[in-house]
């Protein structure tokens, strides 16, 4: 009798063990994860429209101005964002103009052709030190990649915003 306790006592030993060392994650790393696989998505997605031309007002594979791409690739993982650059310029987390607080999935603004305000966006997808690269749909190119250190980007650049945490 005294052995089949001690071989009982042993079992519910080894299964609280067991169950003891599985490691859960926190909500907040459950969070991050999550927020870190819909940039990953959100950038995938912009990217498979790249070459398709520029088009005023565009927010299809018809064609796309540049914040019709970054309006219609958000809305696609039902995050809603305003249509136009200067109201997206408003939403977020703003950064402000320092490149090293950018990450994957920030968005970068714009003032083109010497406007008083911003009118043009992109969604960042790779940071490499101060080197950022975007995605964006420019008139000339359509949907197309650029970087912070091509001069014309580099005379325009005016801020990022944190859409995602």
């Amino acid at each position: 009798m005294k052995k089949s306790i001690y071989i009982l006592s042993l079992i519910v030993l080894f299964a609280s063990c067991k169950s003891s060392s599985v490691v859960t994650q926190t909500s907040s790393e459950n969070k991050e994860e999550n927020s870190n696989q819909i940039i990953d998505k959100i950038i995938t997605t912009a990217e498979e429209n790249i070459g398709i031309k520029y088009k005023a007002a565009g927010t299809t594979k018809s064609g796309y101005d540049c914040s019709g791409l970054v309006y219609s690739t958000f809305a696609m993982y039902d995050i809603d964002l305003p249509r136009s650059s200067y109201e997206q310029s408003k939403i977020g987390i703003e950064l402000g103009q320092n490149l090293k607080k950018a990450k994957k999935g920030d968005l970068i603004f714009f003032k083109t052709n010497r406007k008083s305000q911003i009118n043009h966006v992109g969604i960042v997808i790779t940071v490499e030190d101060d080197n950022i690269k975007f995605i964006h749909s420019s008139t000339s190119r359509g949907v197309i990649i650029s970087s912070t250190k091509e001069p014309y980007y580099q005379n325009t650049f005016v801020q990022l915003n944190r859409i995602l945490k």
